[in-house]
């Protein structure tokens, strides 16, 4: 008995010996199937890129060989040609493109000169109106110099008798009855000529106008209130009335008054009413 049981007891321990490599070596098995196919399947995958690539660099081989073939099928007179056409099209290019620019600067430049010349001609223009307004005078009239009793009229056809000289001789202007140092006034706007003291006038004031005129005050006794050059308005004091003149000495005191345009005299009752 006790043998039968430990053969048992070996023959049971046996089997599972057997069972447990049985089931290791099919384990392993399946892990190399498992194995197999995936590494297949990898080499698989693998050869497709492979090939995929493979076409890739021989599509782009047949490219750069017909264009190296293009290349090399033509002749050198051509290739040189083509980069003579090549750098004529760029020089044209740049040509034109420096004609626009230098047209475009003349342009520039025309349109400045215009526009200068229309302000210079607009300004020469506003300048010359400016001159004709200041040109523009207004018209000359003339009033007495001083109020007073017109003692002697003008007599330049006709002789008149002098007191002082004691005969007959013309008078070519005014000679106005006022007291001494009345004062004497400008008959019209005008600038002063002279101021001096003449021989037969006395002491004297000459005031030159417009259109030529000029009037003349002479037998004066101070001529303190202008200067030679001074510009004056009609009515503006200019001296006063004395005795000073040699050919009328014997008269009363008076101012002797003369209107002259261009060196000849002129009635003052055709200007002063």
């Amino acid at each position: 008995m006790r043998r039968d049981s430990r053969r048992s007891q070996k023959e049971e321990k046996n089997y599972n010996v057997l069972y447990i490599g049985g089931s290791i070596l099919l384990i392993g098995i399946i892990a190399f199937v498992i194995t197999f196919v995936a590494y297949g399947n990898k080499m698989d995958k693998q050869a497709s890129l492979d090939n995929q690539k493979i076409a890739s660099l021989v599509q782009g081989s047949n490219k750069d060989s017909e264009e190296v073939s293009t290349s090399m099928g033509k002749t050198v007179e051509e290739m040189q040609n083509e980069t003579k056409t090549t750098e004529n099209t760029t020089k044209n290019t740049n040509t034109n493109k420096t004609q626009t620019s230098t047209n475009t600067k003349t342009t520039k430049t025309n349109t400045n000169t215009v526009k200068k010349q229309e302000t210079t001609k607009s300004s020469e223009t506003k300048k010359t109106e400016t001159k004709q307004e200041e040109n523009k005078q207004e018209p000359l009239t003339f009033t007495k110099p001083v109020e007073g009793e017109i003692a002697k009229e003008y007599a330049k056809d006709k002789l008149v008798y002098s007191e002082t000289l004691e005969e007959w001789a013309t008078h070519l202007g005014w000679d106005i009855k006022a007291d001494k140092t009345t004062v004497v006034k400008a008959s019209a706007n005008g600038k002063v000529k002279s101021i001096k003291n003449d021989p037969r006038y006395g002491l004297s004031i000459i005031i030159e106008h417009q259109d030529g005129y000029e009037t003349l005050y002479a037998s004066l006794l101070s001529t303190e209130f202008v200067t030679v050059g001074e510009e004056v308005k009609q009515g503006q004091s200019i001296g006063t009335v004395g005795n000073s003149a040699a050919f009328e000495v014997a008269d009363a005191p008076h101012l002797h008054f003369e209107i002259i345009q261009n060196g000849e005299s002129i009635d003052p009752s055709t200007f002063i009413k």
